[in-house]
C-alpha cells in the first residue's frame, strides 16, 4: 500500500472533507478527489459515505484510519532519527553568493568557518540568480533583496547600504574646479540602473561597466563618480564619498531550499554566517565613519 495514498487519506478523514484535505495537503480537490477514487479502486471497500456535513468514515475506513495512524508514527520516527543522524555538520556544501560580497567582505567569514567546521567541504559560487538554488545547484543563497522568493526559507541577516564614490583625486579636483561630475554607466542590476537614473536620468554615457567590482576600479581611474555599496567604498583607500550620507538600502538574506531545513552542515552554515555578518554590520551599512 502507498504511503502517500494513505497520507491523502488520513487528511480527508481528519477534515471531514475532500476540500479539507485538499487544502491541509496543497494539492488540487480533483487530485485529492481521484486519489480516494483509486484506492477505494485498489481495496475493494468504500472509505467514505457523502453526508449533508462532508464525507463520514464508513467501518472499513475508520479501520484504515487506525493502520494509517499506526504508519505515520512509524514514518515520523524514521524520519527524526535520519535527521538526528545528520547531527556533525560534515559532507559537502555548496554556497552561492553575489561577486562583489563574495571575493571582499565575505570571504573571511567563509575562510573562518571552514577552519571552525574541517569537515565541511565548502564548495562557492558567484551567481547573482536564484535559479541555482531553486533548482538544487546550491544549497545555500546569499542575496540582496527586499522581496526574498516565497520558495525558498529565508532568513534576514542585515542591511546592505550604498552612496555614492569617486576616487580621493577625481574628488578634490572637481570640487576645486567647481564642475559638474561625470558619472559612469553602470548596468549591473535594475537596482542600480533605477537608483542612477533617479539621479541623473537618461542622459548618455560614454563610460559603461556591468559589474560593481569593475565599477569600483574604474572609480580608482578617476573615471567619474557611481553608486557602490558602502562595504566596498569604504573600505577602498583611494576612494571617498561624494555624498553622505547613504541613500540607498537592501536587506541581506541567507536563504535556504526548504528540503535542507534539517540538514546540521547547512543550519551550522546559517548560524554561523549570521553572527559573523551581524558583527560586520557597521561596515554594511556604512557606518563606519
Amino acid at each position: 500500500m502507498n504511503w502517500d495514498d494513505l497520507r491523502v487519506f488520513l487528511a480527508v478523514a481528519r477534515s471531514g472533507s475532500i476540500s479539507g484535505g485538499a487544502k491541509q495537503l496543497k494539492l488540487q480537490h480533483s487530485t485529492v478527489s481521484r486519489r480516494m477514487r483509486k484506492l477505494e479502486q485498489e481495496l475493494g471497500v468504500r472509505l467514505f459515505d457523502k453526508v449533508p456535513s462532508g464525507y463520514e468514515l464508513t467501518l472499513a475506513g475508520e479501520k484504515l484510519v487506525q493502520a494509517a495512524d499506526h504508519m505515520e508514527r512509524e514514518v515520523l520516527t524514521v524520519d527524526g532519527t535520519l535527521s538526528g543522524a545528520d547531527l556533525r555538520p560534515s559532507g559537502p556544501l555548496r554556497v552561492t553568493a553575489i561577486d562583489n560580497m563574495a571575493t571582499t567582505i565575505l570571504m573571511p567569514m567563509f575562510a573562518g568557518f571552514s577552519r571552525e567546521y574541517p569537515d565541511v567541504t565548502l564548495r562557492l559560487m558567484v551567481s547573482n540568480v536564484y535559479a541555482s538554488l531553486a533548482q538544487r545547484e546550491a544549497d545555500v543563497a546569499i542575496r540582496l533583496t527586499n522581496t526574498p522568493p516565497e520558495t525558498l526559507i529565508g532568513k534576514r541577516v542585515g542591511t546592505v547600504s550604498s552612496a555614492i564614490y569617486g576616487s580621493s583625486d577625481y574628488l578634490e579636483k572637481l570640487h576645486a574646479e567647481g564642475a559638474e561630475p561625470r558619472w559612469l554607466g553602470v548596468d549591473c542590476c535594475d537596482f542600480h540602473r533605477t537608483w542612477t537614473k533617479q539621479i541623473c536620468g537618461e542622459r548618455e554615457r560614454r563610460f559603461v561597466v556591468d559589474d560593481t567590482l569593475l565599477t569600483q576600479a574604474a572609480l580608482r581611474e578617476g573615471m567619474g563618480i557611481s553608486i557602490l555599496p558602502c562595504f566596498m567604498g569604504d573600505l577602498d583607500p583611494r576612494l571617498a564619498r561624494y555624498s553622505d550620507p547613504p541613500k540607498w538600502d537592501l536587506n541581506l538574506w541567507i536563504l535556504l531550499h526548504p528540503d535542507l531545513k534539517r540538514t546540521a552542515r547547512v543550519l551550522a552554515f546559517r548560524d554561523y554566517m549570521t553572527r559573523a555578518i551581524q558583527a560586520q554590520q557597521a561596515v554594511f551599512a556604512g557606518q563606519t565613519g
